[in-house]
């Protein structure tokens, strides 16, 4: 239980409501504590497994030196700091998901988030062979607005719909820096969310943005859910949850339906993270994020071009 009080917490610039009804903190697993029966029933219940210690802390700091190196040489790490630290240059944003400029070929990552850990996890949890999307979603935030609220299955709901998302601190990430954020239950409030969930975020003639957003120039929805979180929340229930502290050696897993995002980093540090995905290797894959180099979102792969 946490003693001191909390410090505000927000999302996109709105502060959340702190108070034990509307906020609370992510059961934990210890990897290996339960059988694979008892994990896969609690994944279903809740929609995710916060998985503590999942790796030693010096395998994933190993990761992270490698990472925190390259945003060295690319000149977005403050000068004269240390490097572990990875103080942000004020203004300057790292990039996200397919705009990101660090390495997806890198070894020590790609043996991280693709090793025989994770994978022989989701062989056991999936109950058969186990492939990974290949595209590695690198997450390096700094000073700022964290992830808008969101659901995966808009940006990668193609092949399976029972994909799961692997999230990994790579850093010891404590409330003030952000980290991931869940809404409790939404998992289990697909009807409520049909309309959202159906949509394809690049499928464009469906996807047109509302007059407000047109107008600040953006054509094409984003798969944003809400900018909102205190009125999403009021609209479908649950406690927004989260971490008192993410640790070097952990791993969030949760579902495609799960609503979710990121709260804002409040400190000159970048949080840095990975996303990654799992499925059965014997069901169908998104083409998106397959291959040597996945296309992802770009224009070959977008849907209903011709209005």
């Amino acid at each position: 239980m946490i003693s001191a009080p909390l410090p505000r917490l927000r999302v996109l610039g709105v502060e959340l409501d702190p108070s034990p009804d509307h906020f609370g903190f992510l059961r934990d697993t210890q990897p290996g504590a339960e059988d694979m029966p008892t994990v896969r029933s609690r994944l279903e219940a809740d929609g995710y497994l916060c998985m503590r210690g999942f790796w030693p802390r010096e395998k994933v700091q190993a990761v992270r030196d490698s990472l925190t190196a390259q945003l060295e040489r690319l000149g977005f790490l403050c000068p004269g700091s240390s490097r572990d630290e990875a103080r942000c240059v004020p203004g300057r944003e790292v990039g996200r998901a397919m705009g990101n400029p660090l390495d997806q070929r890198d070894a020590l990552v790609r043996n991280l988030v693709f090793g025989d850990g994770l994978m022989n996890f989701f062989r056991g949890l999936l109950g058969g062979p186990a492939r990974h999307l290949d595209f590695i979603w690198y997450r390096t935030k700094g000073t700022g607005h964290g992830s808008a609220i969101h659901c995966d299955l808009v940006y990668m709901g193609r092949g399976t719909h029972q994909l799961y998302t692997a999230w990994v601190p790579l850093g010891d990430i404590p409330l003030e820096m952000g980290g991931l954020l869940l809404l409790e239950g939404s998992h289990r409030k697909s009807a409520e969310l049909q309309s959202y969930l159906s949509r394809d975020v690049d499928t464009y003639c469906e996807n047109h943005v509302d007059a407000a957003e047109f107008a600040t120039g953006r054509k094409w929805w984003d798969g944003t859910l809400s900018k909102n979180p205190l009125t999403l929340q009021q609209s479908l229930g649950g406690r927004w949850l989260t971490a008192e502290e993410y640790k070097l050696g952990d791993v969030l897993i949760f579902n495609l339906t799960l609503v979710h995002g990121g709260l804002d980093n409040t400190t000159d540090r970048i949080r840095l993270s990975t996303d990654t995905r799992y499925q059965l290797a014997s069901e169908p894959v998104d083409e998106r994020w397959v291959g040597d180099q996945p296309a992802g979102h770009a224009a070959a792969m977008k849907r209903g071009r011709v209005c």
